[in-house]
């Protein structure tokens, strides 16, 4: 079967592409491994419009329910694994089956590096997060790790401030990484405090996150902090190795595109987190697929 359109990628830009496509009445096919992404790693989403507060596993669930009123066709825990194309087409292959289509959106997103330590995955949404936009208001008063002293790590924690009572910092190398201004603002914040050269061991708690083990590199010394929250800010790694044939990658691997979501290769477009974009924030993938739609409805016209 040959779609008009072949969606990868069940988050926010995902979805919105397929209501927008559905909309447009575009023969059009929604691959997913799995619907949210990081949304659904949100506690307490406040900066949705409309919405003054909702998690991020509820604000998915109404996405989805969303994009399920139109007539779709939706492939789930499915994941593309190649993508070529051959003569004007695409071709796709999840391991098990191939899909053809005349254009392509990627959404597929970006996924947080994860440190591998007990408590990890135990606590996420429990006082363990990745998303200081979304949650740093969730830890006003409250004490609060941030793994991670690169400028993503910083920002994390510019976030943070604004709420917290005592942030700690922790950075795997002698020294943070992040850069000079950022570190200055933190520090004059006076609740801050920088601990360089230690490898986190663990989290721990019942119900939620209470304290965090860390190890001192340089001694072998652990050292145990009361905590409430834990971000976890190591880097993010684009999910686009599967297109590389087709597409530019950037030097940490996010798809190039232009203004109007255009990839190197004609037909194929990709919106939200994996591309190079400038910030990434629900409401700008959103935005993202929409636009990537209206930008193969002009391809298709020009096709046919």
């Amino acid at each position: 079967m040959l779609y008009d359109l072949i969606i990868i990628g069940g988050g926010p830009a995902g979805i919105t592409a397929g209501i927008y496509a559905a909309r447009k009445k575009i023969k059009t096919l929604l691959i997913t491994k799995e619907w949210g992404g990081q949304i659904t790693k949100a506690i307490d989403i406040e900066n949705w419009p409309g919405t003054k507060k909702i998690s991020g596993m509820d604000l998915m669930k109404n996405m989805t329910e969303h994009l399920k009123e139109f007539e779709i066709e939706i492939k789930e825990n499915k994941e593309i694994i190649d993508l070529d194309k051959k003569g004007d087409n695409f071709i796709l292959n999840d391991g098990e089956q191939t899909y053809e289509g005349k254009s392509v959106i990627i959404a597929t997103g970006k996924i947080p590096r994860t440190l591998n330590i007990s408590g990890e995955e135990e606590f996420r949404g429990r006082g363990v997060s990745v998303c200081s936009t979304c949650d740093a208001p969730i830890f006003k008063d409250k004490n609060v790790a941030v793994i991670g002293g690169g400028n993503s790590g910083f920002n994390v924690a510019l976030d943070v401030i604004k709420y917290a009572k005592k942030v700690y910092i922790l950075e795997f190398f002698e020294e943070m990484k992040g850069d000079a201004i950022s570190k200055d603002k933190l520090a004059q914040s006076g609740i801050v405090e920088f601990v360089t050269n230690v490898s986190v061991k663990e989290i721990k708690g019942t119900k939620f996150v209470e304290s965090l083990i860390y190890e001192d590199r340089k001694t072998g010394e652990d050292t145990e902090i009361k905590i409430d929250g834990v971000f976890i800010s190591v880097g993010m790694e684009a999910k686009a190795g599967f297109t590389a044939k087709l597409v530019e990658l950037n030097k940490i691997g996010e798809i190039v595109i232009d203004k109007d979501n255009n990839t190197k290769t004609p037909g194929l477009f990709a919106a939200g987190d994996i591309t190079d974009i400038k910030y990434e924030q629900i409401v700008i993938a959103c935005g993202e697929g929409s636009k990537a739609v209206l930008a193969v409805m002009d391809y298709l016209k020009e096709r046919s």
